[in-house]
């Protein structure tokens, strides 16, 4: 039996001075806190400040803003007609004569920074070179952060948590200058931005703060940003409600809290985060806390409920334990298994699918990458975690009108899934989003791994029409050459490896194996549903993975894959077919001597966190045990692993962190791990509840 507790708790990460390219989080799935050395947002700007730095923000899966005037849906945008095997089929592309509707609907909605938490002393903001870290400690079994710091010379202790069930942070505070008088706690609220740091500190006028309510023990803010709303209550014991001013307007968007001279060296402060009104959400009640009257739980109550979450969290699922490896390397695979574990716990539980940031920050304005989804979150199924994964697929249903309309707009039937999107599920326009196909057969390959975790008969039927409908657009997508006798994948759409013409692509090997499984799957879910199937004869007729020389190609119209730029960076999407994939259409060797080929001429520092894992799976398929760790593991600039666990995309400013690549990670090793073959020799690996992937 694997020693969870030990297992996870030597991986905590512990600091001893101030790591700004690596701050640690703590957080609950749908809601999410990062802080600084202080264990709060103290030091925001110092974090924020650098081009390439981390923001410190405050976000929830329901926290978006749009701005005044911002386009309400692409009915006014102006389609580029691309050649579609002779029909014109329209994509918004271009955003020449268009500029801003183009980049409001792009800007627009995105996810904000609900409030920013830090200390103040004698009421001024502190500089960082006046506070000296002694230690800071993520209890990854807890889910608590703990920093003990010194400020203008004297110890602070500082406990932080999220309550598991709550948009609520907790903290408990203990230090002389507390008692003295000289401590603040400041709740700072920005203005909404698309920025990474999702928050604009400078435009003071276009929002409204108002203190509504004021008792002994706490308060409530209403916020007002443009048709943005949501409430935040404030809960404290050890602090004076005499240091607060008056109900009313707060034009400064500041709330600063503290204590006398004379009284109790701790404080604890509660701060609850509720929606009142999101326009992008259609159902507001869903997201909303049970009630207004509600009280906030104690610090006590909240610390006990967090324990038994993630005592819980850890205790369930599964584990992968590598002591007693002979291999030096397995015990920094270990360390970014445990870690990414816990970042995509506090990151990506909720009802939609993940930004690529997660909750940390905004990337591409915090919307969601819905090709991405599948590296997000197909892990928790072999994890133990199907529950999870559930939670986000529930999107589809939702925004399966939206689907529907994008398909029937181009001349397809079923429903075709949008790229880049907000909770509405409309399809951001951009010259690469909206002709990716990647993300069409998602869907089908994430209920399956539910399924397969779980076989209920009522979710067969829950999920009969996304599945029956992403088939339904696959089969129409398809052009029939050669008489009607063979199907292929024509231009025009940007494969994964987006280096390519979407005019001239043909046959990309990952989405036309992709579509050739999901069409063969449809008909096994209709199977199982005692339905007649109805996508085998198109399957089975697409045309096979192009190749030549002895190597796949990237599509059928580049010879030049391995040996021309920019064909040889970006994604080798090629690989995929036969990792994420194990498709029947692959010759092993000829994929084994693509895989040499991609590991010799490959521009490592042109791919992306999820790449690395992706090829671990297809070297692994093909029994080449050895260099599946050696690419979990490699050095490489989009393969770093910082303290916190979270994979940096070093040298993209904009992904100080890239979830895809913790998701991709766990996948990977999940998949090895509860194989027959599993790791290589060196490695002792005890799993337990685990399940195998396709």
């Amino acid at each position: 039996m694997v020693d969870r507790h030990r297992l996870v708790s030597r991986h905590n990460p512990v600091y001893g001075t101030v790591e700004t390219l690596a701050p640690l989080s703590v957080g609950n799935g749908k809601f999410c806190f990062t802080a600084d050395c202080t264990g709060l947002q103290t030091f925001f700007d110092a974090y924020s400040a650098p081009e390439d730095g981390f923001p410190l923000c405050t976000m929830a899966e329901w926290g978006w803003h749009s701005y005044p005037n911002a386009p309400e849906d692409d009915s006014r945008l102006r389609l580029t007609p691309l050649d579609t095997f002779g029909r014109a089929v329209g994509y918004g592309i271009d955003e020449t004569g268009q500029e801003e509707l183009f980049r409001g609907l792009r800007q627009n909605a995105h996810k904000f920074h609900l409030g920013k938490i830090g200390f103040t002393l004698e009421g001024k903001p502190p500089a960082l070179d006046t506070c000296t870290v002694r230690k800071q400690t993520l209890d990854l079994w807890e889910g608590r952060l703990y920093s003990e710091w010194t400020l203008a010379g004297t110890p602070v202790r500082t406990e932080t948590l999220v309550h598991p069930w709550e948009d609520t942070l907790y903290v408990r505070v203990t230090s002389p200058l507390a008692a003295a008088g000289k401590l603040q706690v400041s709740l700072s609220f920005p203005y909404g931005s698309h920025k990474k740091s999702g928050a604009d500190f400078t435009h003071v006028s276009g929002h409204r703060t108002v203190l509504t309510r004021k008792t002994g023990g706490g308060v409530e803010i209403e916020r007002v940003m443009d048709g943005t709303r949501y409430r935040v209550t404030v809960g404290f014991t050890g602090i004076s409600p005499d240091t607060l001013g008056d109900t009313g307007f707060l034009p400064s968007h500041t709330l600063t809290l503290g204590g006398k001279t004379g009284g109790p060296d701790t404080w604890e402060v509660a701060f609850r985060f509720a929606p009142l009104h999101i326009p992008v959400l259609d159902k507001e009640e869903d997201f909303r806390e049970a009630g207004r009257e509600q009280n906030l739980p104690s610090f006590t109550q909240a610390r006990e409920s967090c324990s038994g979450f993630w005592k819980a969290y850890w205790m369930s699922g599964g584990a992968m334990d590598f002591s007693g490896s002979a291999d030096a390397r397995a015990q920094e695979l270990e360390r970014r298994l445990v870690l990414s574990q816990y970042l995509t716990a506090i990151q990506s539980r909720g009802r939609f699918p993940p930004a690529e940031t997660g909750l940390s920050c905004n990337s591409w304005y915090g919307k969601f990458h819905l090709e991405m989804h599948f590296w997000h979150s197909a892990h928790f199924a072999l994890w133990g975690r199907a529950g999870v994964l559930k939670k986000s697929l529930g999107y589809y249903k939702k925004i399966l009108p939206a689907a529907r309309r994008i398909a029937a707009s181009q001349g397809y039937k079923g429903a075709r899934w949008p790229k880049m999107c907000d909770p509405r599920g409309l399809n951001s326009p951009s010259s690469i989003a909206v002709l990716l196909l990647w993300q069409q057969p998602h869907p089908i390959m994430l209920g399956e791994l539910c399924y397969r975790a779980a076989p209920e008969e009522d979710f067969l039927g829950e999920y009969r029409d996304i599945i029956l409908e992403t088939a339904e657009f696959m089969e129409s997508f398809v052009h029939w050459t050669e008489g009607g006798t063979c199907g292929v994948l024509g231009a025009p759409y940007i494969p994964a490896q987006e280096r390519h013409d979407p005019k001239t692509v043909l046959n990309a090997p990952y989405e036309l194996e992709y579509f050739r499984w999901g069409l063969k799957q449809a008909d096994l879910w209709l199977a199982r549903l005692g339905e007649t199937p109805r996508f085998g004869d198109t399957a089975e007729k697409l045309a096979p993975p192009p190749h030549k020389d002895g190597l796949y190609l990237a599509h059928e119209n580049c010879p030049d894959t391995f040996s021309a730029p920019p064909f040889c960076t970006d994604h080798p999407a090629m690989l995929a077919m036969y990792g994420v994939l194990k498709s029947e259409k692959i010759d092993p060797a000829r994929m084994s001597a693509t895989l040499d080929k991609a590991l010799a001429v490959w521009d490592w520092n042109s791919l992306w966190g999820w790449d690395f894992p992706m090829m671990a799976m297809t070297a692994y398929r093909l029994g080449r045990l050895e260099d599946a760790v050696g690419l979990l593991l490699r050095d490489s600039p989009k393969n770093t692993y910082l303290p916190n666990g979270h994979n940096r995309q070093t040298g993209c400013n904009d992904l100080p962190l890239y979830l895809p690549g913790n998701g991709g990670l766990l996948l990977a090793a999940g998949m090895i791990a509860a194989d027959k073959q599993g790791f290589p020799r060196g490695f002792n690996v005890q799993t337990e509840g685990l399940y195998a992937y396709l």
